[in-house]
């Protein structure tokens, strides 16, 4: 049975039409990141297409640990809290599929 879970998994990710996009869309939201960030516009933060024109890949170890410790001053000065039950691999995720939106 546990050779068969990643292709059930799999199986199941293309018939609901989950691609891994929108995979990474779900868990930015289900950390609730949606609750301040938008994908093409200002909310409390920047919108997710504004920080993936300003960084690159290089980038993403930084953005990781911003998210992870939070900040304050590169988009102004509302702080951004910091997200310490976030894993850091989830929080990759999110930031590496943030930047596929330029």
């Amino acid at each position: 049975m546990k050779k068969w879970a990643p292709l059930m998994v799999g199986a199941t990710v293309v018939l609901m039409g989950i691609t891994p996009a929108s995979a990474d869309e779900a868990l930015a939201k289900a950390k609730g990141c949606m609750a301040c960030h938008a994908l093409d516009k200002k909310l409390v933060g920047p919108s997710y297409k504004e920080v993936a024109k300003k960084y690159t890949d290089a980038d993403v170890p930084k953005l990781v640990e911003k998210v992870k410790k939070g900040g304050v001053g590169v988009w102004g000065q509302v702080p951004m809290p910091p997200h310490p039950q976030v894993s850091e691999a989830d929080i990759e995720k999110i930031v590496r599929w943030t930047l596929t939106l330029k």
